[in-house]
């Protein structure tokens, strides 16, 4: 009877730890995507410097450029929230087609309670997030 009780209580002790951690890997993955979010908003509103040569078509004209830019200036005056221990902009961020503004951005989220076990086999929880955002005149 003990050995089942033992048994029983090793599997709900794994459960609660693992949905521990699952839940806190979803809620860095939504502040990630937040800021995301945020700094799409942000790049999709600033306007490029060739607009003032071209013109404005039917949305805000913007450059690869100006996207990165603009993301990185919006990640460095964000704070980072404890859940995360580290984010940037990576590859993918910029504007494919002159209008709309694509934000990828990367970051480790920090896993409690396993942690260190992932740590100790050499692994970690990398988060990639893309947001868009275009901002229209018409």
């Amino acid at each position: 009877m003990t050995l089942l009780v033992l048994g029983f209580s090793v599997v709900a002790i794994l459960l609660i730890v693992g949905t521990v951690a699952v839940t806190s890997v979803q809620l860095s993955r939504m502040r990630l995507l937040d800021v995301a979010d945020g700094a799409a908003l942000d790049a999709a509103d600033s306007l490029d410097v060739g607009a003032y040569h071209q013109g404005l078509g039917g949305a805000v004209t913007l450059s690869d450029r100006t996207v990165r830019r603009t993301a990185v200036d919006y990640l460095a005056q964000r704070p980072r929230p404890e859940s995360l221990l580290g984010w940037e902009v990576v590859g993918g961020t910029g504007s494919p087609d002159g209008e709309t503004a694509v934000v990828r951005i990367s970051g480790e989220a920090r896993v409690p309670l396993v942690g260190g076990l992932l740590e100790s086999v050499g692994g970690s929880v990398t988060i990639t997030v893309e947001s868009r955002a275009r901002a229209d005149l018409g």
